[in-house]
């Protein structure tokens, strides 16, 4: 009964390893910074077009920031920005951008479900943990921050 098992087991492990994808690390970190540096020079070129209009630094940010969402959130509406991510990996994933795709996506695939159950209910899914954590992670550096400022650290 053993030597069944063990043979099922090496079966099943080479079964894994013929269809699991490899990946090349390398090239998928040489997409990623392609993609983020694509995303990243599409928004300088915002910032300096608001720059030589005469907007200042804190509006021009504002409105490379809205730009950037709008543009995301079109992309993903035409099913364009999904094949980005997959292309760049984390490169679209991290930017603004990929936050403003985790927003729309839910909301495009349940509209279907209606304004409440669909895309009331399921809008954050992908968003709601990365704004949680970000939100609670914040929280918890400044509160180690104030603590070694208050101790002289800093």
């Amino acid at each position: 009964m053993d030597k069944q098992k063990l043979e099922e087991q090496k079966a099943y492990n080479e079964y894994v390893k013929e269809v699991t994808p490899t990946h090349s690390l390398p090239k998928n970190m040489a997409k990623a910074f392609l993609t983020g540096g694509i995303i990243c020079v599409i928004g300088q070129g915002i910032l300096s077009y608001c720059a030589n209009i005469g907007l200042d630094k804190d509006t021009s940010g504002s409105w490379c920031s809205l730009i950037l969402v709008l543009l995301s959130v079109l992309l993903t509406g035409f099913n364009i920005y999904p094949k980005i991510a997959v292309f760049g990996g984390a490169g679209a994933l991290v930017p603004i951008t990929g936050f403003a795709n985790s927003v729309a996506a839910p909301s495009i695939e349940f509209k279907k479900e209606g304004q409440v159950f669909g895309i009331g209910c399921k809008i954050f899914t992908i968003a709601g943990p990365v704004i949680l954590y970000g939100i609670f992670s914040s929280w918890v550096l400044g509160i180690i921050y104030w603590l070694l400022r208050i101790s002289g650290i800093f």
